[in-house]
């Protein structure tokens, strides 16, 4: 009895032993083939890696060329995608015995040889799901390297067709590929070029118009002949870093005159006349409100007097204007319309009149006797470009300004019908109220207003 018992203890133990080596080897096996695995996954990833390193690199055998592959020759960006899809849980169990990691990665067989093979390359989702491994690792292992942010592609605008280079220049791709200055020898310090993006954007445009009216001395209905013409320059220089700050600078010039047969003291009159600087600071204070500092000073280039007399009016810095206005500034900015509604409780105007031969700088809200003028209160300037369709534009810009005391508003609107690149058609409104002025017989009304219809040419560069 004792020898049976110590028998079958015998047996027992014999084949615990015997399945635990069987469990060793088994897993010994797994191991190798997941090191392997981790080992073929490791080859494949460092081949691209060296392939987006050097360019002059041979592209492993069997890729195919695809724009979905773009995040992968484009300087190093950090994209959210790739972590979203790190954290994601759509894994679910596979029937597939013998799978490895490389395998479940390709989604392929096991012949080293096909280990660039990258199955389903005609669909999107799938390249991306690829992509989004591969630049995940470039992230862990080269965070040095990941110099760009999506966030900088946020407010990204397409282009408009006519900023659409059709046909390539090639002298300037000829200067582009010439060596000024060849490097004999490089060293540890210029191996790389930084080069720093440009934030600034810089735009002009310019306008000269005409309109003319004949008649003949003798029409029944009477009248006179005239004729004018406008001239337009526009020049400006924005800089936006696409994170905090904007600094927004432009420079309005705008001239027109126009014959005079009824004034016999003057041959030529001005219609329109102003020189126009401003500049606007703004800081981000959320995703479309800025603080912002505004400043804008505006005069005219010549005098104009009243009809059949001497008598000045306005001329060169009389009057001279200064306005300065702090407050928060809303802007959106779309593809086919930007806007810009700023509202400012702290705003300040200064008015001054160098020429003392000015007959009523009461119209310029400057008391009889004074050559300036301080005025304290709140304002609201609003700015709309709005690109109605391909050849119809509307520009327009909104001031109201209020002392609590008394209101100086404006609002100019210029629609633009172009014809071709050259030739424009333009109607400009400009209405103004004040409050300040002082009536007289000859001004019973606080309103007033400017219309024009011109036609000539436009080029904008």
């Amino acid at each position: 009895m004792i020898m049976t018992k110590r028998l079958t203890i015998t047996l027992f133990f014999s084949l615990v032993f015997m399945t635990l080596s069987a469990q060793s080897t088994d897993n010994s096996r797994i191991m190798k083939e997941f090191t392997d695995s981790l080992r073929e996954l490791s080859a494949s990833y460092f081949a691209y890696h060296r392939m987006w390193e050097d360019m002059d690199a041979p592209a492993p055998r069997g890729v195919k060329l695809h724009p979905d592959y773009y995040k992968l020759f484009v300087p190093p960006t950090y994209y959210y995608a790739p972590v979203e899809q790190a954290f994601a849980i759509d894994w679910e169990p596979s029937d597939k015995y013998g799978m490895t990691a490389c395998d479940s990665l390709y989604q392929t067989i096991k012949e080293p040889e096909l280990i660039y093979e990258l199955p389903n390359m005609e669909k999107s989702a799938s390249i991306d799901r690829w992509v989004n491994k591969i630049l995940l690792n470039y992230y862990m292992e080269h965070p040095e390297m990941v110099l760009g942010n999506e966030v900088y592609f946020a407010d990204a605008i397409l282009l408009d067709d006519v900023q659409m280079v059709q046909t390539p220049r090639q002298e300037k791709m000829k200067n582009y590929m010439q060596v000024v200055n060849p490097v004999e020898k490089a060293s540890a310090e210029n191996e790389f070029r930084v080069l720093k993006p440009n934030f600034w954007k810089k735009s002009a445009s310019a306008s000269l118009h005409f309109t003319q009216h004949g008649i003949s001395d003798n029409w029944y209905q009477g009248g006179e002949s005239t004729n004018a013409f406008l001239a337009q320059l526009k020049l400006t220089s924005n800089y936006d870093d696409r994170q905090r700050v904007q600094f927004e600078n432009s420079l309005e010039i705008k001239l027109g005159f126009i014959t005079a047969p009824s004034d016999t003291v003057h041959k030529w009159k001005t219609n329109s006349d102003m020189f126009r600087l401003n500049s606007k600071l703004g800081v981000r204070a959320i995703k479309n409100l800025y603080y912002t500092l505004d400043a804008q000073f505006k005069t005219q280039f010549f005098s104009n007097y009243k009809t059949n007399t001497n008598d000045l009016i306005s001329t060169f810095l009389s009057p001279a204007q200064l306005d300065l206005s702090l407050g928060m500034d809303y802007k959106l900015n779309k593809p086919k319309f930007t806007l810009s509604l700023m509202g400012a409780p702290f705003s300040y105007t200064f008015i001054y009149i160098k020429n003392d031969e000015i007959v009523n700088p009461s119209s310029f809200n400057v008391k009889p006797g004074h050559t300036s003028a301080n005025l304290f209160g709140s304002k609201i300037t609003g700015n709309l470009n709005w690109k109605i369709t391909k050849d119809i534009s509307w520009v327009s810009k909104l001031e109201y300004f209020t002392t609590y005391d008394k209101v100086i508003a404006n609002w100019e609107n210029t629609f633009n019908f172009q014809l071709n690149r050259y030739l424009s058609t333009q109607f400009f409104l400009h209405t103004r109220f004040d409050d300040g002025v002082t009536l007289t017989e000859d001004n019973d009304t606080y309103f007033q207003f400017k219309e024009m219809l011109t036609f000539g040419l436009t080029y904008t560069w």
